[in-house]
């Protein structure tokens, strides 16, 4: 069967750029109001994109007053799309670092039954210190810590979401049965971070599990996303370093026993579309004339962990000497690696590379013709860079419109995207495995 490229929508503010909330153009939903959700979601599903994806944050942004990023919790969105929608995939972000694992298991599980198999969860390692002060602790979590608290939350929830056989539940009302409690089972986990008994007061999920995807790009994130991801979001500003880490990340998933086909990398793509290439690269400074450097100034030095930016003038080149050495942040390591790459090679003003980082925060954004944008991802779909894409609209929904009425043709037209669903589980979508029941694996004779 030929190679087919995967497709996620990524919800975020009134668009991707993050003076998109100000453009005329955008939604004229508030963006506490589900109706704004509901509708991107069935655009998404009309599509006939795999997947919606809803990002998250623990802590309310300094820069409130002038950027809009407050918005609903997105596990209890996916409750409101999941029947909204009837095939399109459901990811939302939640934090191995401030939820208990059993809670989550439980959220992640309804959502899957709900939906009826369409859930999948973005692990995240959350970074932020302003999110640490919101759960009782005195300061930011270490780097190494968050992923080795995120290495066992994940052996917990795998085992609670193991902790029923498909058969468990009989609901026979003429026997009195409702559930074979031998098929049900505690973990019995003890460890370093959590205490589980479990199991889970709920059946198998329709998927078995919810889909897993992660956005860790540093060392550590990429061999976690090799233990566990089968779908990853990360961010490239050239094709080059796309390809990099996808040879990267498919080599790791294999050395951990995984087909490395059932590990699905999605690079970030935000596109201002138009019928000429001038006339996009006019919107895109159009929009950009709309942002606030000291906004962006905020921004990236909470990608720094907090590190002070405010001496720097905003028309000087910059040079890595700017900067903290990534080693020695805390926050969303990979991401602090992306900007710096971007200073070595282009050497930007910081008005330059703040008003690149407003279009979507570090991933590649480019401005063309429907034609321009299906050609390249056509290009890295074919040359090594990408399983398919995370789509991140500069403005929402009309650059979605564009994308969904101009570049989908094209890109069906050419073989590379589905013209109808065929499944109805995301697993199926996105063309990966149900995981096996620990149950069933049990049954199975030894091999001597």
């Amino acid at each position: 069967m030929k190679r087919q490229l995967h497709l996620n929508l990524f919800f975020h503010s009134r668009g991707h750029h993050e003076a998109s909330w100000r453009h005329p153009a955008t939604s004229p939903f508030a963006l506490i109001d589900i109706r704004y959700y509901q509708d991107l979601a069935r655009r998404a599903e009309a599509a006939l994109f795999d997947s919606i994806f809803l990002a998250d944050q623990l802590a309310l942004g300094e820069d409130v007053a002038q950027a809009a990023r407050t918005w609903l919790e997105p596990i209890t969105v996916l409750a409101a799309l999941a029947v909204s929608t009837s095939r399109v995939g459901l990811i939302a972000t939640a934090s191995t670092t401030y939820t208990e694992p059993f809670n989550l298991a439980r959220q992640f599980a309804s959502i899957d039954h709900i939906s009826h198999g369409r859930a999948a969860w973005n692990i995240v390692t959350s970074w932020l210190a302003t999110a640490a002060r919101n759960f009782g602790g005195a300061g930011q979590v270490s780097h190494e810590d968050r992923y080795s608290r995120g290495e066992e939350f994940m052996t917990v929830v795998k085992a609670l979401w193991d902790s029923w056989a498909e058969d468990a539940v009989a609901d026979d009302r003429a026997s009195g049965v409702y559930a074979r409690a031998d098929r049900i089972r505690p973990i019995n986990h003890r460890g370093d971070f959590y205490q589980v008994a479990g199991p889970l007061n709920m059946p198998r999920c329709p998927q078995g599990r919810p889909v897993l995807v992660q956005a860790g790009s540093s060392d550590t994130g990429r061999r976690f996303a090799a233990r566990h991801a089968e779908a990853v979001f990360t961010a490239h500003m050239a094709k080059a370093t796309a390809q990099e880490f996808y040879a990267d990340l498919k080599r790791l998933a294999a050395a951990e026993g995984r087909n490395p086909e059932h590990v699905l990398i999605l690079p970030g793509l935000s596109p201002m579309l138009a019928a000429t290439e001038a006339e996009a690269q006019r919107l895109a400074r159009e929009v950009n004339e709309l942002t606030d450097p000291e906004v962006g100034r905020k921004r990236l030095s909470g990608r720094f962990g907090g590190h002070d930016f405010s001496h720097l003038p905003l028309d000087r080149p910059l040079s890595p000497e700017d900067f903290p050495n990534p080693d020695t942040v805390q926050a969303a390591r990979s991401r602090t690696e992306v900007i710096l790459n971007l200073v070595r090679r282009d050497k930007p003003t910081l008005r330059q590379l703040l008003g690149y980082l407003a279009g979507a925060r570090g991933h590649f954004v480019t401005a063309g013709t429907p034609e321009q944008i299906a050609d390249l991802i056509e290009d890295w779909f074919n040359d090594g860079a990408a399983d398919g894409f995370n789509v991140m609209p500069p403005l929402l929904p009309l650059q979605f419109e564009v994308f969904a009425a101009e570049v989908v043709p094209l890109l069906q037209r050419r073989g590379l995207f589905r013209t109808a669903y065929e499944g109805t589980m995301l697993r199926e979508h996105y063309g990966l495995p149900q995981p096996p029941s620990a149950f069933e694996a049990a049954r199975q004779p030894q091999r001597r």
